[in-house]
C-alpha cells in the first residue's frame, strides 16, 4: 500500500483515538516492527500524535472520552463524569473518572483521567453500559452502582431521576449483599 493512502485510511475511520491495535486493524499490518517503525514515521511529521504509549490523536481535536477508554482495555466512563451528565451530582470536576481494571490517574495535555479499579466480573460485564460515539459509558443506575460500590457513603445531590428496579437488577452483577442493603437504603431516601 503507497504511505500516502495510509493517513487517508486512518481518516475514512470515524474515530478521533486510535490506538496501536486499530492503526494494525486499519492498515491490515500484522508486522510490529513495521507497524512501529511506519507509526513513528507519522507521528514525527505530525500525520499523528502521540498522547500516551500506543495512543494516538488524527488531529488536535479529539474526544476526550474517548480518549479516556482507549488508554486500558476494559473500560468505560462512569463514577462522577456519567452521574454529573445523568444530573444525579451538580459538583463539577475536572477530570474524566472511569472503570478500569487498574487504580491510576493519567494527566494527557490539559486533561487529568481517574481510573478506578472494579473486579473483572464487575469490569467486562457489559450490563448497563452504552456505546456512544466512539466510547462507553455507565448509564445513570450502573454509575450510581458503581459509586456506591467503591464509597458506600457518598453524597448524591438528585437521585430521582434514578430506575430503581433497573438498579435492583444491576446490583446482581456485584455479587454484593451490602450492596443490595446499601441500594434500598439510597431509595428510602430519594423518595
Amino acid at each position: 500500500m503507497a504511505t500516502g493512502n495510509l493517513i487517508a485510511k486512518l481518516y475514512e475511520s470515524p474515530k478521533t483515538i486510535l490506538t496501536t491495535k486499530d492503526i494494525a486493524l486499519i492498515w491490515e499490518e500484522t508486522n510490529t516492527v513495521n507497524l512501529t517503525s511506519k507509526i513513528k514515521y507519522y507521528a514525527k511529521e505530525g500525520s499523528l500524535i502521540r498522547l500516551t504509549r500506543g495512543v494516538f490523536a488524527k488531529s488536535k481535536e479529539y474526544e476526550t472520552k474517548e480518549l479516556a477508554t482507549s488508554i486500558y482495555t476494559p473500560s468505560y466512563i462512569s463514577f462522577e463524569t456519567a452521574l454529573r451528565e445523568a444530573g444525579i451530582i451538580f459538583q463539577h470536576q475536572d477530570s474524566i473518572f472511569v472503570a478500569g481494571p487498574y487504580p491510576t490517574t493519567k494527566k494527557i495535555g490539559n486533561h487529568t483521567i481517574t481510573f478506578r479499579k472494579l473486579k473483572d466480573s464487575i469490569l467486562f460485564n457489559a450490563l448497563g453500559v452504552k456505546n456512544e460515539k466512539n466510547y462507553s459509558i455507565a448509564t445513570p443506575e450502573r454509575a450510581f452502582l458503581d459509586t456506591i460500590y467503591l464509597s458506600p457513603k457518598f453524597y448524591f445531590d438528585n437521585l430521582r431521576s434514578i430506575n430503581w428496579e433497573i438498579c435492583f437488577e444491576l446490583a446482581k452483577i456485584y455479587d454484593n449483599k451490602q450492596l443490595i442493603k446499601r441500594v434500598a437504603q439510597y431509595q428510602k431516601h430519594a423518595q
